[in-house]
């Protein structure tokens, strides 16, 4: 596959995948999902590869998904059917607590809707200190996907998750990490070299062990995340994304007002 929103690079046995679709702020369609899937399932099957890291700009980590094209499809009329994005973007979500290697994300600058779910969805989260989380969601009309909420509830309980998914209310770095989202939080400077230097710790460690490590984990807490996500994450979010609430939230979003939303 040509990549054309993501730069995909092994060197020392480290995969860095970068998010390089900045005219949206790496928001994640479909093209995007399917690279992902791609460079993923590269990862997995090359011996080279050691550890994986995934990463975005300075400025934003991912902004989620792209609203200026549902934006564009709503005023044209036309309908909107986000199953085959949510498929694909829960595919990648499964496959990176599946996978045998361990998956490091390197967090700058927004991470939004789907970008947060990305953002906890490897196994260490090391964040710059301008990092802001927000389950955005909601401010759309929509539920959480690529397995957002299955990941959080397991990481934060059921309570929290409800808050943050409810409110829409950004999270920052110091937030996330005393949250146990993130690992480590660092400056936007010392970022590459922080995240770097764990992946070189992580690439010369026990390999074997840290595949085994990461099935028992898999097997105790996700063995049903793939089911969840076709049988419940697909079906909530295909209603909301249906309704005149996700219409009116989209259209909120791009003309810069309040939402007007009527529960329909």
């Amino acid at each position: 596959m040509e990549l054309q929103k993501l730069i995909y690079t092994v060197e020392d046995g480290i995969a860095v995948v970068t998010m390089n679709y900045m005219k949206n702020l790496n928001a994640i369609d479909e093209q995007m999902a399917d690279e992902l899937m791609y460079v993923v399932d590269k990862a997995e099957h090359d011996p080279d590869v050691r550890v994986l890291v995934i990463k975005g700009s300075e400025k934003a980590f991912s902004a989620g998904g792209d609203i200026g094209y549902f934006y564009k499809l709503i005023q044209a009329g036309g309908e909107v059917n986000m199953d085959g994005l949510i498929s694909k973007v829960g595919s990648v979500a499964d496959g990176l607590k599946k996978m045998s290697k361990i998956v490091i994300t390197s967090v700058s600058g927004a991470a939004a809707g789907a970008g947060v779910s990305l953002s906890i969805g490897g196994d260490f989260m090391i964040c710059a200190d301008n990092a802001k989380f927000i389950l955005a969601f909601v401010n759309l009309g929509l539920v959480p996907d690529t397995g957002a909420t299955y990941l959080l509830t397991r990481l934060i309980g059921p309570n929290r998750t409800m808050e943050l998914a409810a409110t829409g209310r950004p999270v920052g770095a110091e937030e996330a990490k005393a949250l146990g989202l993130a690992y480590k939080v660092t400056t936007v400077e010392e970022l590459d070299s922080v995240t770097m230097a764990f992946a070189r710790k992580i690439a010369a460690g026990p390999l074997l062990s840290y595949k085994n490590i990461k099935k028992q984990i898999y097997d105790a807490m996700y063995v049903d995340y793939k089911k969840w996500l076709d049988e419940t994450e697909v079906p909530t979010q295909r209603e909301c994304s249906a309704s005149m609430d996700f219409q009116e939230g989209c259209k909120a979003f791009m003309e810069k007002r309040k939402a007007v939303f009527q529960g329909k």
